[in-house]
């Protein structure tokens, strides 16, 4: 059955997906269409261009071409990581090997690779262009060289297969990482709940209701043995929000570690989930096979390592350069994070507790933060319930940018949503009455079965105009924010919003951040529009600078409102909130540099590590950086998709210097103050509107003025003192 999901065009070339008919068999078939399309044109070009403006044409041409193939699987790489089923992941899978095949093609493909060079070696008529069909040249010629476009035509064929291998590998990964997360459910007795919030109870309730019907479901028992179960039943998951509220406030230390080691050990050797098949989630030969391939490819490239390749994309110089900068950040931590430790060590002996082990240091941390603070998430996680923050962030984003956000009902769009909890937002410049719409976004926030993990934005809809002709076709951005936040307590006795810690609502500016990159780009050209053509290092920017206005008084005062009595975060709670800000700062950096450290050696040692070689690495980088022992079995690496199935391949180092340049942008706000207008309007236009149509720090400069300098996340990050000490009166290192 062939479903027309053409897209609905709404109010001023707003094209919407229709995703009640969006089936996985429609979606894969578009893209074969679309491939199918792109080869006959490919096929039908000339081995050399005829002229200069010619080429320009048939790059055109090519590119919007390319906009069906990139819509059909967007949306259905989307809805493969939002609600996965059978029917999805084996359409989203059985497209990979095509599309992989597909892109290797064009990038190797020597005369549309003839016309890209015609325009750039023509100096008259490449100067003529614009910055960003320029930087969108620039971009594509090293696209092609990175293809494998010079390459004899035997070791094509190889870097094809090896592309192919890859991305049918990295999807195995992910998806055993969501399978292990999904698969594991331990239903709790009442002694294990001691010290778990109401609302994380409500969470734990919500999962047994759903563990009795998958149970049902599955033949694992009958209808009647199910309805035999107590009500409520709590059952521990692995899914984020449940499995924070067990590691931070359960005071049945043998259930954390019990649920850490599950956590932690997901699809490794040691997990214990398996497959609908019987067969074990196991990773460890998925990474290396990764590893090795990504070698290969990089030195088909003339590359020595896949991080040398990987770097010749981004802001950073080399290997050297990032390794330097993570290490110097290490040194500058490492006396704040010791002094982390020593409150967490503190903590334990006052609650009787001889060591400290890795699945009590959230546990310890909160009841720090609740001695010391007279702060906990829980105590102000009603003040900051999910429409309230929405409502609060549209606030600060009109006041810094001039732009109005409006939900849309579903029964006023063009076309339905994949999920009921689904909201859609158009974006304005100005207000609604001004009627200049820039583009759309939808928000799925909260976690549920069949969910991938984490948060992320997805701009699968680029600005872009067409000429054809007389015809001009103008298509503006629509972008997905995912998030798995807690989801809204809808019982018989109640139905309250979903109320967010202070660490969600930071998650929730970091994911707007993203999108309005992608929405407030001013760039026509899909390529280099948003947050497309940015450097890998520098994406992070816009994401972390959005966070600094969730710490802002003047901000939480925009967000906050009791669920119950509308009143704002009160100034004891806020005072403790803001200088809590940098609790545990120098633990928690630590962390991202030993995971940055461990991405960048994998990458940069060659031959490529086998397995145990990962493990082995893993333990250098621990024994060089962290101040706490891990345990033997931890095996973060087989669960972290941002590596092995994502983008951050030897970037992981990018969410860090990205942190120091969004610091320092959000240095010239605290000089000239934090809502003002001229100093919104100019990041706006620097840094958002140009999106990746000049180079990431070309954008930074112009901005601020002069080169990023460590200053302000130093500052920003607590680090300030040479030798910081614990002061018990306080809370505070001081």
């Amino acid at each position: 059955m062939t479903t027309d999901i053409t897209p609905r065009p709404a109010t001023d070339n707003l094209h919407l997906v229709d995703f009640a008919n969006a089936q996985p068999e429609t979606l894969a078939e578009q893209v074969t269409n679309a491939i199918e399309q792109g080869q006959t044109f490919l096929q039908n070009l000339s081995d050399t261009p005829a002229s200069s403006e010619q080429a320009l044409q048939d790059i055109i041409d090519f590119d919007h071409l390319g906009r069906g193939l990139d819509r059909a699987w967007g949306i259905l790489s989307h809805l493969n990581s939002v609600m996965s089923n059978d029917e999805t992941r084996d359409a989203h899978h059985a497209t990979l090997p095509k599309l992989s095949a597909y892109s290797t093609e064009v990038g190797q493909h020597k005369p549309l690779y003839a016309r890209y060079k015609a325009v750039e070696n023509d100096a008259e008529f490449f100067s003529s262009l614009s910055p960003a069909r320029q930087r969108a040249i620039t971009l594509a010629v090293q696209g092609f060289e990175l293809a494998g476009i010079g390459l004899p035509t035997d070791e094509q064929a190889k870097f094809a297969d090896i592309q192919s291998q890859l991305s049918t590998l990295s999807a195995k990964f992910a998806d055993n990482v969501l399978d292990a997360t999904t698969a594991y459910a331990l239903p709790l007795t009442n002694e294990q709940l001691a010290g778990i919030t109401d609302t994380g109870l409500a969470m734990l309730h919500q999962a047994g209701e759903q563990f009795k019907s998958q149970q049902v479901e599955q033949g694992k028992l009958t209808q009647a043995e199910v309805d035999a179960l107590p009500t409520p039943y709590p059952v521990a998951t692995l899914d984020i929000p449940v499995y924070l509220a067990i590691m931070t406030h359960a005071e049945d230390r043998e259930l954390r570690q019990t649920l850490y080691t599950a956590y932690v050990t997901r699809a490794s050797e040691l997990s214990e989930q398996k497959n609908k098949d019987g067969k074990p989630l196991d990773n460890g030969d998925i990474m290396s096979q990764i590893l090795a391939l990504r070698e290969q490819k990089a030195q088909l490239l003339g590359f020595t390592n896949f991080a040398e390749l990987s770097l010749s994309k981004k802001m950073a110089d080399n290997v050297d350069t990032v390794e330097t900068f993570l290490l110097e950040l290490a040194d500058k931590a490492t006396p704040f994070a010791r002094a982390d430790l020593k409150q967490l060590q503190d903590m334990a002996t006052t609650l009787g507790m001889d060591t400290v082990q890795a699945w009590d240091t959230a546990y310890l941390a909160e009841k720090v933060k609740q001695n010391k603070f007279s702060l906990s998430q829980e105590d102000i996680r009603p003040y900051f319930p999910l429409p309230t923050v929405i409502d609060g962030l549209f606030a600060i984003v009109k006041k810094l940018f001039g732009i109005t956000a409006v939900e849309i009902a579903e029964q006023d769009l063009s076309a339905s949503v994949w999920q009921d909890d689904v909201r859609f937002y158009q974006l304005y410049d100005g207000d609604v009455a001004d009627d200049n719409l820039l583009g759309g976004f939808y928000f799925d926030l909260y976690a549920r079965t069949g969910k991938r993990g984490g948060a992320w934005m997805s701009g699968f809809q680029s600005r872009y105009t067409h000429a054809s002709g007389d015809e001009q076709s103008h298509i503006l951005p629509v972008c997905f924010m995912v998030g798995n936040f807690t989801p809204p307590n809808r019982t018989e006795a109640e139905d309250k919003p979903s109320l967010l810690t202070h660490n969600e609502v930071l998650t929730l500016f970091h994911e707007f951040g993203h999108g309005l990159h992608h929405l407030l780009t001013t760039v026509d050209i899909g390529d280099v529009a948003g947050v497309n053509g940015v450097e890998w290092d520098a994406v992070e920017l816009p994401s972390q600078f959005l966070e600094n206005w969730a710490w802002d008084s003047e901000g939480i005062a925009l967000i906050s409102g009791h669920v119950e009595t509308g009143e704002t975060l009160p100034q004891d709670k806020l005072d403790a909130l803001l200088s809590a800000k940098n609790f545990q700062s120098g633990m928690q950096t630590l962390r991202q540099i030993e995971f940055a450290l461990f991405d960048l050696r994998i990458h940069a040692k060659s031959p490529a590590p086998d397995y145990q070689g990962i493990l082995a690495t893993l333990d250098e980088v621990r024994n060089a950086i962290a101040i706490m022992d891990t345990p033997e079995f931890n095996r973060f690496a087989n669960g972290c998709s941002h590596i092995f199935a994502g983008g951050y391949a030897s970037g992981y180092y990018s969410y860090k210097w990205a942190e120091l340049l969004s610091a320092d942008a959000f240095g010239k706000f605290e000089e000239d103050g934090v809502f003002n207008a001229d100093t919104g309007k100019a990041f706006r236009e620097n840094i958002l509107a140009v999106g990746g149509s000049l180079p990431a720090k070309v954008n930074f400069e112009t901005f601020r003025g002069r080169e990023a300098t460590i200053d302000a996340l130093l500052r920003h990050s607590g680090f300030v003192d040479a030798d910081p000490v614990f002061d018990g009166n306080t809370g505070e290192v001081a």
